[in-house]
């Protein structure tokens, strides 16, 4: 090695001791006389003092270090002078006096600073990724994230769970989003698929016998980025037999609880997780997702509308549409740009306006409030009792503001759980230093796809239906619940899971009902169908998102900052510059020709 000691590892008991160290300059201070280098590796930083009097060719090759240099420096470990410790530092109590001293690389000014954190346009930093990772945050992020993986392996490993490797290239199969594909050389015009998740594969290796199976999954999908979405992610992937759902759940919220408990002590948990139907989600958060942390509940205001005498509200109720609203405390005197904004903001979600009632101010109970306290523009349409019945629904109190939605109740509930999610943030109402997990259960097994009017699987489709629904899948699916659970952290879905169909025949019979002949269920299907029919044990499993989870416990808004090459909001590899052209020679080699685009 050629070093003996880390930077960040030197503490008082090495006062006395000679030590080689080797990494990056971070700082450089020229005091006139002596100089002063902040030596930075993995580890952390330690102060390097280099002395013109005692080691005068040290101190010339130290003039011209700059940032960002590596250097390698023996020396003598010694406690700095009194008054001058740093108490920022682990190190800041020693400092190491050097008396040789090595550039073995010199550096360019780097395009922005590593050892200051400071806003740096993400391209850039994603340009210079390599430059970026040095920065402490970056730094701190990927070794977070590495300890979230071995505690996860170590976890599973130790209740008799193995790590299967699965492969990369195999068949396109239907997972909600669209294939990476890959052209196969050996067979012309055939393609493998990068896997969207192992799905299939690991269905296959329960057949096999291994009954407990994880694995770190690298997935792909080919769909729009954004903040928690990436065209290559990492998840783990659990399989497990013999199991129902609550022996998944319960080994989850083990996991998790014993996981952040031991990465992240000061994060506060609320125990035991709740697991909340579907149904009690929707009608509550208007999301199957919920950030559980604030309340601000949706409830549903339609029996009180349809008696007044607002013209949107009777014309939506008279079309089938909903009137919800939620509470936004204290916000009864908000201004009227104030409100523009949150109109706007439904608008961008879908909905044809947001009506706001102000309950003037105070904060008392609602029988005080009087109609000249009250601000809304469906003030006169609305009588006082409607108003005091809508705002007592909501919670309310006066100095309260009403925020109401009307329209199709997929319409409403979208705009309103962001709605929702919108006042938790200006409010200030989500504790950040709480993870507020949940199990989302019972969801339906079908949705109907109005345009194409075909069935489509809420989840996918060898999610298994509940037991007693299974005689309602052939004359009414729109009832059939699912064996499929989520798993949600504060406003993020962090993991997806179901019991699997283990038997070929009803696995068919969800294929037909899906639009799929029995020709493509054979070409597509007709391994794993076959498998089932060798003894397939009852099976279920979950895939917990690394990044997501990595994410939150690192308080990022983005799973970019926790992921070590990622690609920008374009999808785009900006340090290897990727995707990029490939030789005409290539393409030939493939059997393939570009087409100019028309």
């Amino acid at each position: 090695m050629l070093k003996t000691h880390s930077c960040g590892g030197l503490s008082k008991k090495d006062v006395g001791s000679e030590v080689t160290l080797a990494g990056w300059v971070d700082r450089r201070r020229d005091h006139g006389g002596l100089i002063f280098i902040d030596l930075r590796d993995r580890e952390g930083v330690v102060q390097v003092v280099f002395n013109p009097e005692t080691s005068p060719d040290c101190h010339k090759i130290a003039s011209e270090m700059r940032s960002e240099y590596v250097i390698r420096v023996s020396g003598k470990v010694a406690p700095r002078p009194k008054g001058t410790e740093n108490t920022k530092l682990p190190t800041g109590d020693i400092e190491v006096i050097a008396d040789s001293v090595t550039i073995l690389n010199p550096s360019k000014t780097p395009p922005f600073y590593i050892n200051e954190e400071v806003e740096v346009e993400e391209n850039l930093r994603l340009k210079y990724r390599y430059l970026d990772l040095r920065r402490a945050r970056m730094k701190e992020n990927l070794l977070l994230r590495h300890r979230v993986v071995k505690f996860m392996r170590d976890f599973l490993s130790a209740r008799g769970f193995i790590e299967v490797e699965t492969p990369i290239l195999i068949k396109s199969t239907p997972e909600g989003a669209r294939d990476y594909l890959v052209p196969s050389r050996i067979q012309p015009g055939k393609f493998y698929a990068l896997p969207q998740s192992p799905q299939q594969i690991k269905q296959l290796l329960m057949v096999a016998g291994f009954e407990k199976y994880f694995q770190i999954a690298k997935c792909f999908r080919d769909e729009d980025t954004r903040a928690d979405r990436q065209p290559e992610f990492t998840q783990l992937d659990i399989e497990m037999s013999f199991v129902e759902e609550k022996d998944i759940l319960d080994l989850l919220e083990e996991l998790f609880t014993s996981l952040v408990e031991t990465i992240k002590p000061e994060i506060k948990l609320v125990k035991p997780f709740p697991r909340l139907s579907y149904a009690e989600v929707m009608e509550r958060y208007g999301e199957d997702k919920p950030d559980l942390r604030f309340g601000l509940e949706l409830k549903d205001l339609t029996d009180i509308a349809v008696k007044s005498d607002f013209a949107v509200f009777r014309t939506v109720i008279d079309q089938g549409g909903r009137v919800r609203g939620i509470c936004a405390p204290g916000c009864g005197d908000y201004s009227r740009s104030q409100l523009e904004e949150l109109n706007k903001f439904v608008r961008s979600l879908g909905a044809g306006g947001l009506l706001t009632v102000s309950l003037g101010s105070g904060g008392g109970k609602l029988d005080g409030l009087t109609m000249e306290m009250v601000k809304s523009v469906a003030a006169k349409f609305l009588t006082m009792d409607q108003i005091k019945q809508m705002g007592q629904r909501l919670g309310a109190n006066t100095g309260d503001l009403l925020l109401i939605v009307a329209g199709k109740a997929e319409i409403v509930d979208t705009a309103l759980s962001g709605l929702r999610q919108e006042m938790g943030r200006r409010l200030g109402l989500a504790d950040p230093n709480l993870f507020s997990f949940a199990f989302i259960v019972d969801f339906p097994l079908l949705l109907k796809n109005e345009e194409a009017g075909l069935w489509e699987p809420m989840h996918h489709p060898f999610t298994a239906p509940k037991d007693e629904d299974i005689p309602l899948v052939d004359s009414a699916p729109e009832k059939v619940r699912g064996k499929h659970y989520d798993f949600v952290l504060n406003g993020y879905e962090i993991a997806g899971g179901s019991i699997r169909i283990h038997t070929s025949e009803l696995q068919r019979k969800i294929f037909r009902l899906l639009g799929y002949s029995d020709k493509e269920i054979n070409e597509r299907f007709g391994h794993l169908l076959e498998a089932f029919d060798y003894g397939a044990p009852p099976h279920g499993g979950v895939a917990p998102g690394i990044d997501r989870i990595v994410m939150l416990l690192a308080g990022e808004e983005t799973i970019r900052e926790v992921i070590a090459f990622p690609k920008n909001q374009s999808a785009a590899d900006l340090t290897f510059d990727a995707p990029s052209p490939v030789s005409e020679e290539q393409l030939k080699e493939l059997h393939l020709r570009l087409r100019e685009e028309e």
